[in-house]
């Protein structure tokens, strides 16, 4: 009977030291889905011309892959969200892997851009699915206080697999071709997660189902819960709160979906304007890379920063300084100076993109918390495809790619300001319920 009871407290223990092996597990899990990610994002879109056949000036049909890819995986952390407070985290996170299994062959033997496409809806499935639970299950695990520090190191260990990505298949395209060099690297990531998930990442939703104990033991007020819906909501009943009805929640939805307009200009835009520049693959990895890595490398320092200072002065701070980054691009030219403004770019998403989450799971009940950050990352991931539509539009209309790096710093300073004006501070320690 003790020994039951000794068990019981063991599972249900909440903060990060009482459950570093599962966090750590979950971090492994988040490495590969960047490393998933990062392969699609330096050869694909600039080799789309020369070895999957668009057009040059394409710049709508370009966009379709990322488009497709915005769109699917915003649908997919819907889901992924409501999932996962039925089927369970560890569920929805094999789902995700499972779903990731074709896209090497896919790219091995794509005969068109169509393939390319598909391939990345298949991506955007894995990513909905994987990336949402790895930040889930971790938030499960974790006390109050640690949210900003946890999502700092959820981000962190992503982006720098991103980054990495975006270098090692640059070298293997230039090695063994982009066909072959992407169908190696995604066999080798894909099956050892899909692996890793099964035999050793557990079940978390026990430790959502008893938020009691993450609240004494951090010794805070409450969150700020939104005072007009109950702890068992409909799906629509949070989605109505996430997007319009909690003027906190909307400013912070409409934060993350302007945010990955950077993210797709990154993605699509700058390997194209590089290559255009006189940059080979490499040269484009390295510089994009710049931008992971500081994006990742930093969310170490900003996620724990807002446990101290709050989140809403990291995340105007944060949509402001990726403005002036993305704007300095334009302002002189080389390797050297588009890799200083890809790191300026990358702290500045370092200082908003945990901290919009850790803002996020301040205020919404552990009961439907799954939902609300579901909802979230919905909105924040359907800026992929109004992203790329926007400013592969705005390419298209102008025939220049530096009207798509105008765009994007514009709708940042204003989606900065939003969040200024709307928002307000979520952290229960510093603004604690009244």
């Amino acid at each position: 009977m003790n020994e039951n009871i000794k068990h019981i407290n063991e599972v249900f223990n909440h903060g990060i030291r009482d459950n570093l092996g599962q966090i750590v597990h979950q971090l492994v899990q988040v490495f590969f889905v960047g490393l998933t990610l990062g392969m699609m994002r330096t050869v694909v879109p600039a080799l789309a011309e020369q070895e999957f056949g668009v057009p040059r000036g394409s710049f709508l049909l370009l966009v379709t892959f990322v488009v497709a890819f915005g769109f699917v995986k915003g649908a997919l952390n819907f889901v992924a969200g409501r999932w996962s407070e039925r089927i369970g985290r560890k569920s929805v996170l094999m789902l995700g892997w499972a779903s990731a299994l074709p896209i090497p062959f896919m790219m091995l033997y794509a005969p068109n851009w169509g393939w390319v496409v598909a391939a990345t809806v298949l991506l955007g499935v894995n990513q909905g699915f994987t990336w949402s639970m790895t930040q889930t299950a971790k938030l499960d695990l974790t006390l109050a206080d640690q949210r900003g520090l946890t999502l700092g190191l959820n981000e962190f260990s992503g982006y720098i697999g991103v980054a990495v990505a975006g270098i090692v298949t640059g070298y293997m395209a230039q090695e063994l071709g982009p066909r072959l060099g992407l169908f190696i690297f995604g066999v080798t990531v894909i099956v050892p997660a899909l692996a890793l998930t099964t035999l050793w990442v557990r079940e978390t939703l026990p430790w959502a189902r008893t938020p009691h104990k993450s609240v004494a033991t951090a010794n805070i007020d409450l969150p700020r819960y939104p005072q007009h819906i109950g702890e068992n909501p409909s799906t629509w009943e949070v989605f109505m709160l996430m997007s319009w009805r909690d003027r906190r929640m909307a400013s912070f939805c409409q934060a993350g979906l302007v945010e990955k307009f950077v993210d797709a200009l990154v993605w699509v835009v700058f390997p194209v304007y590089y290559y255009r520049q006189g940059l080979d693959l490499t040269e484009i990895g390295w510089v994009v890379g710049v931008y992971g890595f500081t994006w990742g490398g930093a969310q170490l320092v900003t996620g724990k920063l807002s446990d101290h200072i709050g989140r809403q002065k990291p995340i105007v701070w944060g949509m402001w300084l990726c403005a002036l980054g993305v704007a300095s691009t334009l302002w002189s030219s080389g390797m050297l100076w588009w890799s200083v403004s890809a790191a300026v770019t990358g702290f500045g998403m370092a200082l908003l993109y945990p901290n919009l989450s850790a803002a996020v799971a301040d205020i919404a009940h552990p009961l439907w918390r799954g939902s609300a950050i579901g909802i979230y990352r919905f909105w924040r991931d359907t800026g992929y495809g109004i992203g790329a539509l926007s400013l592969g539009g705005i390419a298209w209309a102008t025939g220049a790619l530096e009207s798509a790096i105008a765009l994007t710093v514009v709708a940042m300073s204003i989606s900065g300001g939003v969040v200024w004006w709307w928002g307000e501070e979520t952290h229960p320690r510093l603004n604690p319920r009244n």
